[in-house]
């Protein structure tokens, strides 16, 4: 039996649920990787557990995306995660300044405030 093409809206929930676990997955193993340099074992610790996390979040937002036909409440859950990661990345330039280079930090906050929006219409509009 084949399944309906997947509708517009489905499809664009899928793009970004595809760029949401690419940019999880590559940040999550680099971090792991890299650590936190200059930094107090403690500090490091934190760092790496949460790029474990972050890993995870890709792995499910990967598998979120290949059976998006039977995704529901999920999406918002992903959606909600990226957009509190993107608060949390402001509430920290607020704190302690914008991080160098500059670009390259507003190149990840931007994606986290706008995807999540553009997740959840797109899924609604799916529903």
């Amino acid at each position: 039996m084949v399944e309906p093409a997947l509708s517009t809206s489905q499809i664009v929930v899928q793009v970004c649920l595809f760029v949401v676990a690419a940019i999880a997955l590559f940040g999550g193993a680099l971090q792991m990787f890299l650590g936190q340099p200059d930094t107090s074992p403690r500090l490091d610790n934190v760092h790496r557990f949460m790029a474990g996390v972050y890993f995870s979040t890709g792995l499910i937002s990967l598998w979120a995306a290949i059976t998006i036909r039977q995704q529901g409440f999920l999406v918002y859950l992903l959606a909600l995660g990226v957009l509190l990661a993107g608060l949390g990345r402001l509430v920290s330039i607020g704190k302690v300044g914008l991080p160098e280079p500059a670009a390259v930090w507003l190149g990840y906050l931007v994606p986290e405030l706008v995807l999540p929006v553009v997740i959840a219409v797109a899924h609604y509009a799916s529903a």
